[in-house]
């Protein structure tokens, strides 16, 4: 069966990010964060906590020599930031993100065939890294129309191939039912799809609309849990949702959604 986890960057956002931690630990659930250059990881390595998936670069973009070389150095860094924690994978976007999701290096028009080209290179040799380390890089599923306009390859679709074209064991697919949700929908099709090409490194969800908890949207969940258990699926499912009220009653509402 599925390991569950949450994300600390979205709940109980009135604690320290250690106490969080802690909080979600003593739920039952591995920890996930985002930036890890904005916390104290010796107050998160203190805790009890496992740590299940953090960010994988600090700057940088994977349609750009400049960027590419960027994403690759940061991506050193955390490579070290993940060891003090044990955590075993880092994630991925196209391109570096701002405080507000928004790429710092938007694409305007099309995706060019340079740019998917530069993208393989840049991920082969990400995944190059995360083998000599022992852990692996996600690469991450966006949408474009409501949280991360202008990032590239932010579709199920396209980020499925990118993994698939580079085919290593070091890079695997971080599937966001949330943004699939958005983007493509037909999500149960889809994880079929990327479980049956074993590229799945981690699932995330959240509900439609707003970015919250299972049960306070329109996607049915307990379908989907019921996919995965009837798949064999036994990698990570992490929420990574606001909570709609209380932190504890998300947690427990996704615990339910993925019980089968």
């Amino acid at each position: 069966m599925y390991t569950l986890a949450a994300c600390a960057e979205m709940v109980f956002l009135e604690l320290p990010i250690d106490e969080r931690a802690r909080r979600i630990h003593d739920a039952g659930f591995q920890v996930e964060i985002w930036d890890w250059t904005r916390h104290d990881l010796a107050a998160l390595a203190r805790t009890p906590a496992d740590f299940s998936s953090m960010t994988g670069y600090i700057r940088g973009s994977l349609t750009d020599e400049e960027g590419a070389a960027e994403l690759l150095s940061t991506a050193e860094e955390s490579l070290k930031a993940a060891e003090q924690l044990g955590c075993p994978r880092l994630n991925l976007h196209g391109t570096g993100l701002d405080g507000q999701g928004l790429p710092v290096v938007p694409v305007t028009g099309e995706v060019t065939g340079e740019m998917w080209i530069a993208a393989h290179r840049t991920l082969t040799r990400l995944a190059e890294l995360g083998e000599s380390a022992g852990v692996v890089f996600t690469l991450e599923n966006l949408n474009t129309a409501v949280d991360h306009p202008g990032v590239p390859f932010a579709t199920a679709a396209d980020t499925l191939a990118l993994v698939q074209a580079v085919d290593r064991p070091g890079l695997r697919m971080n599937l966001d039912l949330y943004h699939a949700q958005i983007g493509e929908g037909n999500l149960i099709e889809l994880v079929r799809r990327a479980h049956a090409l074993g590229l799945i490194g981690e699932i995330q969800v959240a509900d439609v609309p707003g970015r919250r908890e299972p049960g306070t949207g329109e996607i049915n969940y307990p379908a989907v849990a019921r996919a995965l258990a009837g798949l064999g699926y036994e990698g990570t499912v992490a929420l990574e949702a606001w909570a709609s009220s209380d932190s504890e009653l998300a947690l427990e509402r996704f615990r339910s959604a993925f019980t089968v």
